[in-house]
């Protein structure tokens, strides 16, 4: 794993040198991502990226789409925010549910949801500031299906998380979705990697 915060284009392999390594390139990083996965709720799951989690991501929509250096630049763009800086975790969640009309009457109800993320450990709960790239619920209180949210921690708190089995839960506590997991050792020390 690496601890670099941003893709250049000097990191993106050329399209032919990645379609003949795809599958373990795709491999690899589904074995890093065990770990940065965590459910909360019944509908909810966090995705915590990493350098490696968006350059997968960025190789991937390059060999789908393949608009090459044209492409590139809007991919890192789109990509680069949600690479952790040093001092905070990242992570996409989505809202997940299979039936359309129950998926779309949920949403109805989860408006501003992306303001409600935390993180608790140490005592202290570090509140997710959403991505500002766009707005991600509609002028009519409807969430977006996809959310990204950033947790900025301080020097103390990234050294509560970094502590061996610390307890560190995540949560929603949006009036309508308030729910919480507690994150496993594992994914703990995983996402511990992601400070510096």
């Amino acid at each position: 794993m690496t601890s670099r915060h941003e893709l250049t284009s000097a990191d993106i392999l050329p399209w032919a040198e990645y379609a003949k390594a795809r599958a373990e390139h795709r491999k690899r990083i589904t074995a890093l991502k065990k770990h940065r996965r965590v459910e909360v709720g019944p509908y909810v799951t966090f995705y915590f990226e990493n350098f490696d989690t968006m350059w997968l991501q960025v190789q991937e929509m390059l060999h789908i789409e393949r608009g090459g250096e044209a492409q590139l630049a809007d991919e890192l763009a789109a990509y680069n925010p949600l690479i952790p800086k040093g001092k905070e975790l990242v992570a996409t969640f989505m809202i997940e549910i299979d039936d359309a009309l129950r998926r779309a009457r949920v949403l109805a109800q989860l408006g501003g949801i992306e303001e409600t993320a935390f993180i608790e450990v140490g005592g202290e709960r570090i509140a997710g500031k959403a991505e500002e790239d766009q707005d991600r619920t509609s002028e009519e209180g409807k969430a977006s299906s996809v959310q990204f949210v950033h947790f900025a921690f301080t020097d103390a708190q990234i050294a509560a998380f970094s502590t061996p089995n610390a307890r560190t839960i995540l949560g929603l506590s949006h009036p309508n979705y308030s729910h919480m997991a507690v994150l496993s050792e594992a994914t703990r020390a995983a996402l511990a990697g992601d400070f510096g």
